[in-house]
């Protein structure tokens, strides 16, 4: 399978502050992947990078096998994070606009127009003006405009960001539509589970270097012997202090352990054993929301160069 995007040690760099610290990157075609990091990490300024809106100082990148984005537009979705629309401009005035601009025409168009706005619920909207609709209404309508020619690569800068559960869901649905119709998916996100769901892999980024990137499964594989979970009748709260131990959320006949590097994750169960009746004893697979944190949770500080402002 061909790469869609490669990134070869990527940098970025603001007068002394590193935005993106050699970062790299390879994403196989029709692959879905979440572009996850904390506020100030570096993904607004890679995403901008692999767009040809900024270019990195160092390093190379070749998008769906051409050095810039910019050679491949038409064949290129994008949501930026920052959004926006003609406001004075009807929604049907506004994806026949931006249709044109990406090789649509004629019956096609209208066709593409029309079956865009049927799926996310805007048809009755197709002669309003863009001011007349809401937050959400708009999210969804800049999301179609991102996918309205049908592109092989789809980028999309927090696409869930302000969205209520209603249109969080129908938004999944495209994107698992996407993927199942062939298209290759970025989305930046600061929601793990949505990852979870959605994705076929991830690449998580902090201070501006690659800190995880692999599919979900082998991510989750690499911390699957630290967590342990007990059901029991009798006193848990021992184990907090038990050797090995980094973490215990205890709960009346309930504990939730996680354990250090090398641990064994059955001398818990043998420890439990002697202070209550164990009525269940399983080792866990950490969730992603749990693999963020332990990785970047006590260094998640957003950070900005001189006079600008944090990135996403």
């Amino acid at each position: 399978m061909s790469d869609a995007l490669v990134l070869d040690g990527i940098t970025k760099r603001y007068g002394r502050f590193i935005a993106v610290d050699g970062f790299s990157l390879h994403l196989p075609a029709g692959e879905v992947l979440g572009f996850l990091g904390p506020n100030g990490a570096g993904k607004t300024t890679t995403i901008r990078m692999v767009m040809s809106i900024n270019y990195p100082d160092s390093g190379t990148m070749t998008v769906l096998g051409h050095p810039r984005a910019s050679d491949v537009k038409d064949r290129i979705g994008y949501l930026p994070e920052e959004r926006g629309l003609y406001r004075k401009m009807t929604l049907n005035e506004t994806l026949r606009y931006f249709g044109k601009l990406k090789g649509l025409h004629g019956r096609r168009l209208q066709n593409r127009v029309d079956e865009s706005l049927e799926r996310v619920g805007l048809q009755d909207w197709k002669r309003k003006r863009a001011e007349a609709l809401s937050k959400g209404m708009s999210q969804k309508l800049q999301f179609v405009l991102a996918i309205l020619h049908e592109p092989e690569l789809v980028i999309l800068d927090e696409p869930f960001s302000g969205l209520d559960p209603i249109n969080i869901d129908m938004l999944e649905r495209l994107i698992a539509d996407l993927r199942a119709a062939g298209s290759t998916v970025v989305f930046s996100t600061h929601q793990m589970n949505q990852a979870e769901r959605l994705c076929d892999r991830i690449v998580l980024i902090n201070k501006g270097r690659k800190v995880v990137d692999g599919r979900i499964n082998e991510v989750r594989d690499q911390y699957s012997a630290r967590y342990v979970s007990i059901d029991a009748e009798g006193d848990l709260g021992s184990l907090r202090a038990f050797e090995g131990v980094v973490d215990a959320q205890i709960s009346s006949g309930h504990a939730r352990i996680e354990l250090a590097d090398g641990a064994d994750p059955n001398a818990p169960l043998q420890h439990a054993l002697q202070n209550a009746r164990v009525l269940r004893y399983e080792i866990q697979r950490p969730s992603l929301q749990e693999i963020f944190v332990k990785l970047v949770g006590g260094e998640a500080n957003p950070r900005s160069p001189e006079g600008g402002d944090a990135d996403g």
